[in-house]
């Protein structure tokens, strides 16, 4: 039976197309007699794509030859249109992991040649393998990528192409508010492209969102309207997904008779496009649907197909390979951007070190000079202070850190309610066009469901605007001077902000920097009287280090290792307590008793000053009598606590 599924699967997936027969035999006689230069490369472009999906061997036989001939001529434009072709291959037959090793070597020949709309293809067919494997994050990232070149050439099928795919990723992450932004946005782009397949997709990706959103009736209404394009179009892919979708939904409906009615169009339109990823979904539905209504000999034979479509797509060793090629090419951009890093860091070091040899000599002289000359005296007395006036000087450059990390923060966490606010409101606009029109058209249950949508916008852009009121309030308050004057304030809050503002400000430095952000806040802590801008003062530096230590161990440490900081409140023996924790590598025995000494730090030369915790000890101890205690085990985890007086 496991035999026959597959023969079902892959069936139809290798055909001739009668077609374009022509044109190949047109091709094969240029490509015969025509010298090895650029413009048989192009040719010989044409004819491996007319054999991509029909002779995929034949396909990789032609690639390996325009490859060679562009090589001879030096033609890196074909160069990397020859190695992309391999990847397309690799790719449609499943090979993820050399399909992705091909398209990345394609792309650096792309970016060498200066060729962006061929960057463009190339960073779609990766995209499209990141999406393959569930990479949702990796997807949007390359879409993105390709929105900004594909702007600068005024590409509009690729703008709306790829900001429908970003929809479509935000959907599978299931971050509905950016995926109905995303998708909105590229449905008037696919009208205006007169694209019925685009269409399609964007409209039934409404169903989706709606779908997850648990409001089954506008899902449908979208799915229904999809389902002429996909026709129209004879687009068995799309078919199967909406399909798919409206199975699910009349099941939750508990209309079983159309749920599997659906379900078999779904599975049958995977089966007759050979679209292995939608055969599988469809048929793990089906053997669900069987199982639960006791017809085990339907499920069985669906689980047969189920099992012959996953062992094609997600075989251990291909997602093994693919994660170490993924990793390589992110280690090679993470290098290049350390080697500039530690450029820089080297400069600091020895103008700092110049700095300092320069002083010391200055010292050493006026100290000879001194037995001579009275003098002396005072040109060393002002040495002293300049001294001084240096580490006043560090002190406030520490201070001023931590304010600069804030500030990144608070940009990332306004931008955030901003972005929303704007693009609800552009949705709004476009929406309140349709429901004019459907109300012109006296179809009032379509206007409704818009009208729905429309409050339901309004109620979005409120919440972001009372979020970024909030943020701009606090930001006006942390940037006052220090008064010294104590004010009644909710911990809670005040460590749930410094937290938030903490991380993004260290991902506005390192966008590839991801923690997970744990909270245990008591909800029945008393308010307590404090200095709002010292305090948060000692928040930022414990945030920041907490995740400077769990990037640290991530860089050194497997994939399994999962960055992790956590903060937590309580009330206990009279006092409120703040406790900081990572999982990050501990402090060491060695040293634990010197880290809230000034500028003792273990970072690198030029990451860090040592004056943080020595700052965050005397806010808390000499100017809030309170408390700083560490608890650490070398490898595994640090934890601060801090005590103030209840």
């Amino acid at each position: 039976m496991r035999k026959l599924a597959i023969v079902l699967l892959f069936t139809t997936i290798f055909t001739n197309s009668f077609a374009q027969q022509k044109e190949i035999d047109s091709l094969k006689k240029l490509v015969a007699t025509a010298k090895d230069d650029t413009s048989k490369v192009m040719q010989m472009r044409v004819l491996s794509r007319l054999y991509l999906n029909s002779k995929p061997d034949t396909a990789l036989s032609i690639a390996q030859e325009m490859l060679r001939i562009s090589t001879s001529v030096q033609f890196i434009k074909g160069e990397a249109m020859a190695i992309n072709t391999q990847g397309l291959v690799y790719m449609n037959a499943g090979n993820y992991p050399k399909a992705l090793n091909y398209l990345l070597s394609a792309l650096k020949l792309a970016e060498q040649a200066g060729d962006q709309s061929q960057q463009i293809r190339i960073n779609s067919n990766i995209g499209n393998i990141f999406y393959y494997q569930g990479d949702y994050r990796a997807t949007i990232e390359n879409a993105k990528r390709n929105i900004e070149i594909a702007k600068k050439l005024n590409e509009k099928r690729t703008i709306e192409t790829q900001t429908g795919n970003i929809g479509d990723c935000y959907e599978k992450l299931n971050m509905l508010d950016s995926a109905l932004i995303y998708t909105r946005r590229a449905t008037p782009l696919a009208k205006e492209l007169k694209d019925i397949d685009l269409i399609g997709t964007n409209v039934n990706n409404l169903g989706n969102i709606y779908s997850k959103m648990h409001m089954p009736d506008t899902a449908l209404h979208y799915y229904r309207q999809a389902l002429p394009y996909w026709k129209q179009a004879e687009d068995d892919d799309g078919l199967c997904e909406t399909t798919l979708g409206m199975a699910k939904i009349f099941r939750q409906l508990g209309k079983q008779d159309s749920s599997l009615y659906y379900a078999r169009q779904s599975i049958a339109a995977g089966w007759r496009g050979g679209f292995t990823p939608r055969v599988l979904d469809a048929s793990e539905f089906l053997t669900a649907y069987f199982k639960q209504r006791g017809q085990l000999d339907s499920a069985y034979r669906y689980l047969e197909v189920s099992v012959a479509a996953k062992d094609s797509l997600f075989s251990q060793e291909k997602n093994r390979e693919l994660q170490n090629i993924s990793f390589t090419e992110r280690q090679r951009r993470q290098d290049i951007q350390d080697k500039e890093a530690a450029s820089k860091t080297a400069i600091r070091y020895y103008l700092l070190l110049a700095v300092i040899v320069f002083l010391v000599v200055m010292a050493i002289v006026f100290w000879r000079n001194n037995k001579q000359n009275k003098k002396a005296n005072t040109q060393i007395q002002r040495t002293l202070e300049e001294l001084k006036t240096t580490q006043n000087q560090l002190v406030q450059s520490a201070k001023m850190a931590s304010l600069g990390e804030l500030t990144a923060g608070i940009a990332h966490e306004i931008q955030n309610p901003l972005n929303f606010v704007n693009n609800f409101s552009d949705v709004n606009r476009e929406m309140i066009g349709e429901l004019k029109e459907e109300l012109k058209g006296g179809n009032i249950s379509e206007a409704l469901v818009i009208a729905d949508d429309i409050e339901q916008n309004e109620t979005k852009i409120n919440h972001h605007g009372k979020r970024a009121d909030f943020i701009v309030k606090g930001m006006l308050e942390h940037s006052r001077n220090s008064t010294g004057e104590r004010q009644v304030t909710n911990i809670n809050v005040l460590a749930d902000e410094f937290m938030k503002l903490s991380y993004h400000g260290l991902r506005a430095k390192d966008k590839n920097f991801n923690a997970e952000l744990v909270t245990h806040f008591d909800p029945n802590l008393p308010k307590v009287n404090i200095v709002q801008q010292d305090i948060g003062r000692v928040l930022i530096n414990l945030f920041s280090n907490a995740f400077y230590a769990v990037n640290q161990k991530a860089k050194t440490t497997g994939p399994d290792y999962k960055p992790t900081v956590e903060v937590s409140t309580e009330k206990g023996n009279g006092s409120i307590l703040i406790k900081v924790k990572d999982n990050g590598n501990g402090i060491p025995e060695a040293i634990k008793d010197k880290i809230m000494q000034p500028f003792f730090t273990t970072k690198p030369t030029g990451e860090g000053t040592g004056l943080g915790l020595s700052l965050s000890y005397d806010i808390v101890v000499k100017g809030h009598g309170g408390r700083i205690d560490v608890d650490t085990s070398e490898g595994e985890y640090s934890e601060f606590t801090i005590s103030l007086p209840g």
